[in-house]
């Protein structure tokens, strides 16, 4: 899968790319990615790739232009665009990007983004929530953690990834390591009887009950099983 971010701070990606998942995806050549310095495609000695707002207002705004010709240069691609006014990322989302073969990240700033790049490039606009960052460079790195991570061997238990919290839309169950007592709490007795049908119910049902608690809108869209809608039922008359 190829991946590529348009930035004006290209600097920001290299700890991305030096450390983590998607530089382990890097090295086994599962994932390109690569990152666009979006000064590079200004059309003014200065590298602009902002101006003043038209009809006034604080702040500044995007330019068309470079945008528009670094995306020509990369030559194609599902254009993402990281934006409060996109829909609201999830592991959905995620699954749905990871089926992508290749996707461009535009990374804004400011006030936002000259409404003809939205105009030309038709992107998917996509917001990681409801609150203020600086720029559109951490949610990019967050989006393609989410998508690499999907690729099939860059994280090398494909399992831990099935397991993974909203996966199947549900909250995942709690994990214990060694030692199996510490300040007087203990790790569940189930997990240490070697009971692999016994841990399975376990932990299906620890999932359904802290999704219920923390997350219940989720269980309104998660894929639930025969069993799983039986265990909820049992939870919720409880």
């Amino acid at each position: 899968m190829r991946i590529d971010f348009v930035t004006i701070f290209p600097k920001m990606f290299e700890p991305l790319l030096a450390e983590g998942i998607i530089a382990r995806g890097v090295k086994q050549g599962l994932l390109d990615v690569r990152v666009w310095d979006l000064r590079d495609y200004a059309t003014d000695k200065h590298r602009s790739t902002d101006d003043e707002a038209y009809g006034g207002g604080p702040g500044m705004v995007m330019l068309a232009e470079p945008v528009l010709r670094c995306v020509d240069a990369i030559g194609g691609g599902h254009v993402v665009m990281t934006s409060p006014q996109g829909r609201l990322f999830n592991q959905t989302i995620a699954r749905e990007l990871a089926n992508k073969d290749h996707v461009v990240i535009l990374c804004g700033r400011y006030e936002g983004f000259d409404e003809r790049i939205r105009e030309a490039l038709q992107p998917d606009e996509i917001s990681i929530g409801d609150f203020v960052v600086s720029g559109g460079e951490l949610p990019a790195m967050l989006i393609a953690d989410a998508v690499g991570r999907m690729i099939e061997g860059v994280v090398g238990n494909s399992g831990s990834v099935e397991e993974d919290s909203f996966f199947r839309g549900l909250l995942d169950y709690p994990h214990y390591t060694r030692p199996e007592e510490l300040r007087g709490m203990r790790v569940a007795d189930v997990l240490l009887s070697g009971h692999h049908e016994k841990i399975r119910k376990w932990r299906k049902e620890q999932s359904l009950r802290a999704t219920l608690a923390k997350r219940p809108d989720l269980l309104e869209s998660a894929d639930l099983d025969d069993e799983a809608r039986a265990m909820l039922k049992r939870i919720r008359e409880e």
